[in-house]
């Protein structure tokens, strides 16, 4: 089963891009280490970035129809990517809004337009965040 990784504005800025927020690891060595945690869950991982929201929802309705579930990280478009988020909520499969740090926190700029779409939310814990987060898709496909 494909579980499509869709990857918002400037995460392919991952391991330079403020590290203490956002770590060290890189996009392809995120991207790597889900595609391992996935095979080790029987899912099939596939990643994708863009800086363009309108490229985000060009793939999700390229993929749609073959992805079991999908998570998405929407990143800057956050607060006001509309578009991005009526093709999820159109997306009938389960989906898991993955933030890096708590959109909710103090310091935040931002509400968070995705999270009432989301059958999982996962927010605040870096990168182990996608690992849970397929880690919960994975028990919603194979209960």
């Amino acid at each position: 089963m494909l579980v499509l990784v869709l990857q918002g504005p400037n995460l392919d800025r991952l391991g330079v891009r403020d590290p203490k927020r956002f770590g060290t690891q890189t996009l392809d060595e995120l991207g790597r280490a889900l595609a391992q945690r996935g095979s080790e869950l029987e899912l099939e991982v596939q990643q994708f970035q863009s800086n363009h929201e309108g490229a985000l929802v060009d793939r999700l309705h390229e993929r749609q129809d073959d992805t079991a579930a999908i998570i998405c990280n929407p990143a800057g478009l956050t607060p006001y990517g509309y578009s991005l988020r009526d093709a999820l909520k159109e997306a009938p499969r389960p989906l898991a809004i993955v933030h890096f740090a708590n959109p909710f926190s103090p310091e935040s700029l931002h509400d968070d337009i995705f999270a009432e779409i989301a059958t999982f939310y996962v927010a605040g814990l870096g990168a182990r965040g996608y690992s849970c987060a397929l880690e919960a898709i994975a028990g919603a496909l194979n209960p």
